[in-house]
């Protein structure tokens, strides 16, 4: 790889982003999850008495939930509908190229919307005593839950040509893969299934980054997670199965 690979990564998800905003609907996605975000969580937030992000935290994995499949719906998806992924990949570009701009435009589009949100610990650190740790280590584990829900929802966008079947599938396995390690699932697991099932879900490893300590062993199952969806999308673009 040069750097003539990465230029390539570059523009492509630079234009992919430019068409997230030049639609209204990206700005609907946006104000949707400030104002549901702030208002879920300012809803208890006097009534805890406590100048903590814990609950809102608790609350992004839900808001991702449905956010990132219906940024990813449309990316494969679309293409394949409307046979503008023929054009892409004639291009001279390969897969991977086409399936990592494709990823970190929306991961970015994503970021910019977290970034925002950025004004509430701001206004409770100007309301009382703020842990930073745990906004900081909760804003990255939200940043890392949000790129595995994105490879997954982009490799299931990429088996379809339909939008909203892309949506509730990505929705189904984004769900699936958060609560297999929670608690009240585990309680019901066989005792030898338990270990896996717990390493297995998204959301077990969201809340021990979001507690502010952050774990190599997490990073890794993240990083590991978007990895092996980001190929399977690959493999699945490979096969030209649009066709």
């Amino acid at each position: 790889m040069n750097k003539e690979y990465f230029s390539t990564i570059y523009a492509l998800a630079k234009k992919e982003l430019s068409s997230y905003f030049n639609s209204p609907i990206a700005y609907i996605f946006i104000g949707a999850f400030l104002i549901v975000g702030n208002w879920l969580f300012f809803n208890s937030f006097f009534l805890v008495g406590q100048v903590s992000m814990r609950d809102y935290f608790a609350i992004l994995p839900w808001l991702f939930l449905f956010l990132s499949p219906a940024i990813t719906m449309r990316l494969w998806a679309e293409e394949k509908k409307s046979g503008t992924i023929e054009f892409l990949l004639t291009l001279p570009i390969t897969d991977w190229q086409a399936v990592l701009a494709k990823f970190f435009s929306a991961l970015i589009f994503v970021a910019v919307v977290l970034l925002l949100s950025f004004s509430l610990p701001i206004t409770l650190a100007n309301i009382g005593s703020l842990e930073w740790g745990p906004v900081i280590g909760g804003y990255i584990g939200g940043l890392l839950l949000a790129g595995a829900y994105l490879a997954l929802g982009l490799f299931i966008s990429a088996m379809t040509k339909n939008q909203i079947i892309a949506f509730i599938l990505a929705l189904a396995a984004c769900f699936g893969f958060f609560v297999v390690g929670a608690d009240f699932v585990l309680v019901s697991a066989p005792q030898f299934a338990a270990p896996v099932m717990k390493f297995l879900g998204l959301g077990s490893h969201f809340y021990n980054v979001a507690k502010g300590v952050i774990d190599t062993k997490d990073l890794f199952y993240y990083i590991s997670f978007i990895f092996f969806f980001l190929w399977l999308n690959a493999r699945v673009i490979s096969q030209r199965n649009w066709q």
